[in-house]
Formats: C-alpha cells, structure tokens, sequence
C-alpha cells in the first residue's frame, strides 16, 4: 500500500527556528525571549514544568497563536508570512486528544484525510494502513468511547500523520497515560523519527526527554535556563550521587544529617541531600568514591539507621532540572499559574 508522504528536509539543513519569542497575556509572561532551533531529523525537548511557555511555544510555532515579537520558521517556512504553507508541512498531537468519540476510529482516521483533501478512496486506504501501524486493526471499527487513553493517544497521533509531515510537534503526549502505554508511544515516536520525522516534543517526564531526544531545552517561567544533551547536562552537575534508602520509621532528619556528615563540605554547595519520602531514599553529591561507601555503613549504623539499599550513580535529568529550577519537573509555578491558550 502506497504511503502518502511529504517531502523529508535535508538533515543538515534547521526544520525548526524560534528566535527571540515573546508573548504575555495581561501582566503575565509567557514567554520572554525564547530561542531555540531544531535540527532536521532529529528530536528535541522542550522540558518544563506546567506554565513554563512549553504549549505557547508550540502554538506559535504551529500558526496557532501570534507572537508579540520574535520570529519563528517551520520547514524554512516563516510562522506570520505563510501561515498555510506552514500548516502544509507539520503535523500537530495537543495535550488533549483533537479525535471524535462518537466515531470510530476508522471513520475519524477517514475524516481526517478528507478534511486534507484526500479522495474517500485516499483517505480509507491511508486509514487502514495507520490503524496497522498504530496497532488499532483490531478495534478499528469501535467508537472511541470504548477506548482507553493510551489508544485515543495513539488514535490522536496516527491523525496528526494522515499526510506524513515531515515535522510532527507532540505537546505532551503521554500526559495521563499509565506506563505500559506510556512505553508504547515511545516506540511510536521513535519509529517516526527513524523514519527521518523531525519531532518537537514538550514534557515535563525527566525520562521521557532522557530516551527520546537528541537534544534538551529546558525553561522556566518563559526563558530558556539550559540546553544541550542529556549527558551535556547531567554534566554539569558533575561527580557521582550516593543514595542510601532506609525504613519508613526512619529519623528521616538524623538521616539526613548523618549522610551531610559522610558527603563533604562541598555537598550544600552542589545542592545538598534530596530527599524522596515516598521512596524513603536520601541522595547527595559524594567526592570519595567506592572507598566511602565502607564508612557511610559505618556512620549510619553508629547513628542506629538501617540501611536497605546503598548505590553510586551519576546525576539524574530530575536532578539537573532540580538544580537548574529549585522545584521537580512536574510541579507548577509558585503562583498557581498554569498557561493559558487563546
């Protein structure tokens, strides 16, 4: 079966630019002054916590709301001047599924390539073979009420591809979905890129972004704070974490002071010890390597603490993130303001 698809773009060439983005709404700013570019072929991630101009930026980028200033170019293609032109050559998959659940998922697939322009004769065929690619044969011909999350998700996305863009812009996709379906978009997007897809995926997931992208761009309250590689981030936290994790019943506050006392002097500067209190583990930067790890059982034990679990790892994306913020990924701003949409 023949696949409808657009033209792929040089993987030396920028499918993606934003420079120097501004957008406020009322006295709030969405974005102040975001830039970032996006090789062909390749994934980046938008990462930030909820309100920090991750949907703005993709609404603008997608012809869906105007910037106050700044350009931005989608396919070569600028965002104000040729906004269809624009539309012609991306795909788009929102933090809410755009299908129809008084519709199957073959006769929203259809519609959808009708509303393209597709014949009907186009439109069930390229319906068919995404059902199959998407693996949704089977419940192709039940209405979407009847689906779970995960398979709406995967629904909304094969929608987004009923021309094969070569640009797909996926704010974030598995917001809401439980791990396994969570693990099975991932699959997906990593086939379309691949495929020579370039993808801008927006997530507040440490690991999601981890996996997927080639490259991170991390922003806080509408400005870019860091960018780079996972690697090139985790970086610049340096060094190796020790995490030692402990009983619920534990002096979590003796812990606490007893893994500062084994870290070094050095340790509150580079962030000092994060806690998990669902996990009941305690992380801190440690300089003295395998060698210190003897003495750590040692302290913990003079201090009555059991410990059930003690590793050497290299910093986290949640601790970069942390680091570079002051709050986790997936907590929204200080003033309980989220982004709104025009």
């Amino acid at each position: 079966m023949a696949t409808i698809r657009s033209s792929r773009i040089a993987t030396n060439e920028i499918a993606v630019r934003a420079e120097d983005l501004h957008k406020s709404f009322g006295t709030t700013k969405a974005l102040d002054g975001v830039s970032f570019q996006i090789k062909a072929g390749s994934v980046l991630g938008l990462l930030g916590p909820n309100g920090a101009g991750k949907t703005t930026s993709v609404r603008i980028l997608t012809t869906l709301m105007k910037p106050d200033s700044g350009r931005a170019e989608v396919a070569g293609i600028d965002v104000l001047a040729n906004p269809e032109q624009v539309r012609a050559s991306m795909g788009l998959t929102g933090q809410y599924a755009a299908v129809d659940e008084y519709l199957t998922g073959r006769e929203n697939l259809v519609m959808f390539g009708q509303l393209y322009r597709l014949s009907r004769r186009s439109a069930k065929a390229r319906a068919e073979e995404l059902l199959h690619r998407f693996d949704l044969a089977d419940a192709g011909d039940r209405i979407l009420k009847t689906y779970s999350g995960g398979m709406r998700r995967r629904l909304d996305l094969a929608a987004s591809l009923i021309v094969a863009p070569p640009i797909i812009f996926l704010d974030e996709p598995t917001t809401g979905l439980d791990p396994r379906s969570r693990n099975g978009m991932w699959e997906v997007i990593q086939d379309l890129v691949d495929d020579g897809t370039t993808v801008l995926l927006t997530t507040q997931y440490l690991e999601e972004a981890d996996r997927l992208a080639d490259r991170i761009v991390v922003v806080d309250h509408g400005r870019v704070i860091a960018e780079g590689t996972a690697n090139e981030l985790k970086a610049q936290l340096g060094g190796v974490r020790l995490a030692i994790t402990v009983p619920p019943e534990t002096n979590i506050d003796l812990a606490e002071r007893t893994l500062l006392s084994i870290s070094g002097a050095n340790a509150e500067e580079e962030g000092g010890v994060q806690i998990d209190l669902n996990a009941y583990q305690l992380t801190v930067p440690f300089s003295t390597g395998v060698k210190g790890i003897a003495e750590a059982v040692q302290r913990f034990d003079a201090a009555g603490i059991e410990v059930t679990d003690l590793s050497l790892r290299r910093p986290t994306l949640d601790e970069v993130f942390l680091t570079l913020t002051g709050h986790a990924a997936e907590e929204a701003p200080a003033n309980g303001e989220t982004e709104r949409v025009a």
